[in-house]
């Protein structure tokens, strides 16, 4: 799986709630850098997405995906999954080896305040 492939796989595997194939997409000492937190291995990360996370109700919008020598960039918005509103932006930044996400840095645009937390857990 390319690398471009790979972070779309993560994506997905977040919007459908299937930590197996997120599981399968991560290395295990992946560590990921956000502006709130930063989550240092693969069954740390993947516990956080299926328990604690801020809201499950959402979906990724991939706008732009850029190569990079060891990895790639991509551009996006978080959705609400329910209207589709766009609660921010993002950019983050992949960081991948061997066919698996390494790392992943996360820059984010200003939340939507209004978005509230729905989330199941």
């Amino acid at each position: 799986m390319d690398d471009a492939a790979l972070a779309r796989a993560y994506y997905d595997a977040i919007d459908a709630g299937d930590y197996d194939a997120l599981r399968g997409v991560l290395a295990p000492d992946f560590e990921h850098v956000r502006p709130d937190v930063t989550l240092s291995g693969r069954e740390a990360f993947v516990s956080f997405m299926r328990e604690d996370r801020p809201r499950t109700d959402t979906r990724h919008a991939v706008d732009a995906i850029y190569e990079g020598a060891e990895g790639v960039a991509v551009h996006g918005r978080l959705l609400a999954a329910d209207d589709g509103r766009e609660l921010f932006t993002f950019v983050d930044a992949f960081d991948t080896a061997d066919g698996e996400i390494v790392g992943l840095t996360t820059y984010a645009g200003a939340i939507d305040s209004t978005a509230g937390n729905t989330s199941s857990s």
